[in-house]
């Protein structure tokens, strides 16, 4: 597919606002994909991504640096870019504009090669970063046509505005590949346990037969090192409606910290939030602690982590706790204010997924 008709396809989901119209859309452009390689990167990009939101590998460019990159593709000043993007509040929209004074005449770029151009972008590091990505969306955003760089600087902006969640990128994906809307719940079943919609997309589409394909995605399961999607609890007004709705029930105590999830595979640990981001470099003395505690070779614990007085054996207040949410000086914080990851759950053991058993027979499990 050439990535200026996926940009089409973009213009045509931000112009909606019906959820319906957007499956249809969405549903269309599956329809369109050549491979199963194809469908997994075109699931990333409507997402605005190259990888799963669990793989920290973000783009990451603030509006100075991408005005920057599209003065240097169309020839022009930063200071006319600028000028039009405090007009225009959307780089995108800009882009689009400046692409069409310059009169560019695009190169027939395939969804392949912008996102590969876009992964390269992602994983560049070190000296002169900036000034390396600055240059590389420049080249890319010389070789496409006006819509395509519209979208094309979003990305890496991280904001497509295409209106699009994960249920209605499932609803597209089992319209397209079983005509049902109805096997979403399949789908979203794969999601929870993966957190990857590229991956269920790839796996559909390596299966033409409909029976093989949801055979395929019914044995996706949990990966120690990739996190689980968070169930969140519903609300009500009280714990009287609470029982009256579930019968009975089994009370925890409710810490008021992070949400963590723990990942241990042997020597290694990773730490994910409850919006799956890979919080592991963020809180040393829980990957410590979870290296001289947890005797299990491989498990997947479910915890809140709070700010912790060790002299005093005290808790300390959430807003002390959110001090940790920083991403630089973390050593000097963790002695400042250690964490204690407290465990109310357990998903997987030694090779074995909990969490289709029920929490009385998790519990035990919970020992270590």
């Amino acid at each position: 597919m050439e990535f200026a008709t996926l940009a089409q396809y973009f213009e045509k989901l931000e112009k909606t606002s019906s959820r319906l119209t957007l499956i249809a859309i969405l549903s269309e452009l599956f329809r369109l994909v050549e491979s199963p390689d194809e469908i997994e990167k075109v699931s990333y990009l409507v997402q605005g991504r190259v990888a799963p939101f669990f793989e920290a590998l973000e783009i990451g460019m603030a509006e100075k640096t991408v005005a920057r990159s599209i003065a240097i593709a169309y020839n022009t000043t930063q200071e006319h870019v600028l000028s039009l993007y405090a007009t225009l509040g959307d780089m995108g929209l800009v882009a689009e504009e400046v692409s069409k004074e310059a009169g560019i005449v695009s190169n027939v770029l395939r969804v392949d090669d912008v996102f590969q151009a876009l992964k390269t972008i992602a994983q560049t590091s070190g000296k002169g970063t900036v000034e390396k990505r600055i240059a590389l969306l420049a080249d890319l955003l010389g070789q496409v046509d006006s819509l395509s760089a519209k979208y094309l600087v979003r990305i890496p902006m991280g904001n497509m505005r295409l209106g699009i969640g994960d249920p209605t990128i499932l609803d597209a994906l089992a319209t397209v590949k079983f005509n049902n809307t109805k096997k979403r719940k399949l789908l979203e079943g794969a999601y929870n346990k993966t957190s990857d919609l590229g991956l269920i997309a790839r796996t559909l589409w390596q299966h033409p037969n409909e029976e093989d394909a949801l055979r395929a995605v019914e044995q996706l399961d949990i990966q120690v090192g990739k996190p689980i999607r968070s169930e969140l609890a519903e609300r009500l007004p009280d714990a009287e409606a609470v029982i009256k709705k579930m019968g009975a029930v089994d009370v925890q105590y409710k810490y008021d910290g992070f949400r963590t999830q723990i990942h241990k595979n042997g020597p290694h640990v990773s730490i994910f939030s409850r919006n799956l981001e890979n919080m592991s470099h963020m809180f040393p003395e829980i990957i410590e602690g979870t290296l001289k505690q947890v005797q299990a070779d491989s498990v997947i614990l479910d915890a809140e982590a709070l700010a912790y007085n060790p002299t005093s054996e005290e808790f300390l207040p959430f807003q002390e706790t959110t001090r940790r949410r920083r991403k630089h000086n973390i050593e000097e914080m963790a002695k400042e204010v250690p964490l204690k990851a407290f465990v109310f759950d357990i998903l997987y053991k030694d090779g074995a997924s909990l969490i289709d058993k029920p929490l009385s027979a998790r519990a035990w499990k919970a020992w270590w």
